[in-house]
């Protein structure tokens, strides 16, 4: 662990990603006593620019900003770990199976991963959502049976690495049982790998439900950053504050995981650091 943090600390854009996801993971855990208003309540005058009273103004309802983007990044981070930790789940399961049987096995788990790859997954995420109905729990859904191929090839690469190494076919020649080597022995070689890509995939699942937040398929009932976005829309020159302030919260969080993960794989995988 030592080792770990002496090479991830090296890094100040890994330290400074870090802190930025912590901070929006802290105020995702308080932020019913951070937020000073509801973000549904019509507390004042609509557009009123950010001051001392509504650090972050108010909207075209008269609802604080501030609260919005609280509330909004709970949304946003809640759909971020569930959907990438369910791809996550799909493409090491998928990719472990693919990478240690081979064969037939392999060849046409491969061939799912590829129509799965191929297939335009902001649009058909579009598709899908605006046919079955806003939810936040059709949203993670889909974005996370979208988005587990990347994961699946990458643990079949290490896999195909390490299934012939001197432990395996010791455990092999033991007699283990083929899941029992896949899931104690192999995949925690693995695992460094499958950190670093789960970290970039909450990411991209941030952004692929801003977007379709932003196009008006977010749950109407919850307060997101793409939804506050929709809502800006139509008063980009007249209340600035309104579209910035989410807009700047889902650029930091993207690019705060985005740091955070090219430092974890920096930490976790030296060599590839090194060439």
């Amino acid at each position: 662990m030592r080792v770990f943090w002496r090479r991830f600390s090296r890094s100040r854009s890994a330290v400074l990603g870090l802190g930025v996801v912590f901070f929006f993971t802290l105020v995702t855990l308080v932020a019913t006593w951070v937020a000073p208003h509801d973000p549904t309540a019509l507390i004042a005058q609509p557009f009123i620019s950010p001051g001392p009273r509504y650090p972050l103004g108010t909207d075209n309802l008269g609802r604080d900003v501030l609260s919005g983007v609280v509330y909004g990044a709970r949304v946003s981070l809640a759909v971020g770990f569930l959907a990438a930790a369910t791809s996550t789940l799909i493409g090491v399961i998928v990719g472990a199976i693919s990478g240690y049987l081979g064969g037939v096995t392999d060849a046409l788990l491969m061939r799912l991963t590829e129509l799965f790859q191929v297939l335009p997954r902001f649009f058909l995420a579009l598709l899908v959502v605006a046919l079955a109905g806003p939810g936040i729990g059709k949203i993670v859904f889909v974005i996370a049976i979208l988005s587990w191929p990347p994961m699946a090839r990458l643990v079949r690469a290490e896999f195909l690495s390490l299934r012939e190494r001197e432990f395996v076919e010791a455990a092999r020649a033991l007699g283990v049982a083929t899941p029992t080597i896949i899931f104690r022995d192999i995949l925690p070689n693995a695992l460094p790998s499958v950190i670093v890509a789960g970290s970039l995939d909450i990411a991209q699942a941030i952004l692929l439900e801003a977007g379709l937040s932003f196009f008006g398929l977010g749950d109407p009932n919850l307060t997101s950053w793409g939804g506050m976005l929709n809502n800006a829309l139509a008063f980009l020159r007249t209340a600035w504050w309104m579209p910035t302030f989410p807009g700047l919260g889902i650029f930091l969080t993207v690019l705060g995981f985005n740091l955070l993960g090219d430092g974890l794989n920096d930490a976790l995988n030296p060599r590839l650091r090194s060439r």
